[in-house]
């Protein structure tokens, strides 16, 4: 039998459905934690602001995490930078997460502190009845 994914080792990535995704360039490291509670999600943001960080809700569960910061201007125009292996500045970066069902959406909670973004996503403590729906067998339409 034939590799399915044979060629390109990333279309499987591509192709499958994401829990998350991080775009190209992006800098913000995160760590994905589940309590009895919540779901809390931890990204490294360093240097940027609260001004800086948008969080949104897209799609109904699509969790979206966007920063835009400025460049940094050490040293001014007639300044030679010799390496920039943190990107001359900060990066921007987008995030996006396929919640989990059962959570609520219009309770989550953002908050930045020390370069560190936290996102508290409370799970829904009272679970919705099943969306099992019994359809009726004829022998005719």
């Amino acid at each position: 039998m034939a590799e399915v994914f044979s060629g390109d080792p990333f279309r499987r990535f591509f192709l499958s459905p994401p829990i998350y995704r991080t775009w190209p360039g992006s800098t913000a490291l995160m760590d994905w934690l589940e309590t009895p509670s919540a779901h809390v999600f931890k990204l490294n943001v360093p240097g940027f602001s609260k001004d800086e960080i948008k969080v949104q809700i897209e799609d109904g569960n699509i969790l979206h995490i966007k920063g835009e910061g400025g460049k940094d201007e050490s040293g001014g125009k007639d300044t030679v930078w010799h390496v920039a292996e943190r990107g001359n500045g900060k990066g921007d970066f987008s995030r996006e997460i396929e919640l989990p069902e059962g959570v609520k959406v219009d309770h989550i909670k953002a908050h930045v502190e020390n370069g560190v973004l936290t996102i508290v996503v409370p799970k829904d403590t009272n679970p919705k009845p099943s969306k099992v729906r019994t359809i009726n067998v004829s022998s005719k339409l």
